[in-house]
């Protein structure tokens, strides 16, 4: 590709509007083209031109996976923090005390894993449909 660029040196300059140039930089942006003249090129000389395609029924579901995220890792620093407690415990009283706290947190864990797994398989369903 390099050497293409080296024997460009032929220059055709073109002129446009300020609405024409925004319409041709929205257009540009929804490719995959790195820069403006490699779309201008790709357009001119009738190359195809792959464009970026979002998916915006997925929208939804991104949402919730993101939520999802965040609050699974925020359940994870506290197990991982309840671990550490685990470690630091020398008598079984405080054992007892730990276990019983930390079971409503393996609960809500379980619990949201599953949520990620349904919304995975419904991600899955849309893009295999």
């Amino acid at each position: 590709m390099r050497k293409d660029n080296a024997n460009r040196n032929r220059i055709a300059a073109v002129r446009f509007t300020a609405a024409e140039f925004t319409a041709i930089e929205k257009r540009f942006k929804t490719t995959t083209c790195r820069q403006m003249s490699q779309y201008l090129r790709a357009c001119l000389l009738n190359k195809p031109i792959t464009t970026l395609y979002r998916n915006a029924s997925l929208d939804e579901c991104m949402l919730e996976i993101i939520r999802l995220r965040k609050e699974l890792s925020a359940l994870g620093n506290n197990f991982n923090q309840a671990v550490k407690k685990l470690h630091t415990l020398r008598q079984l009283p405080e054992f007892r005390d730990w276990i019983t706290s930390t079971e409503a947190q393996r609960a809500e864990l379980l619990e949201k894993i599953e949520t990620i797994e349904r919304l995975m398989e419904k991600t899955a369903e849309k893009w295999l449909q």
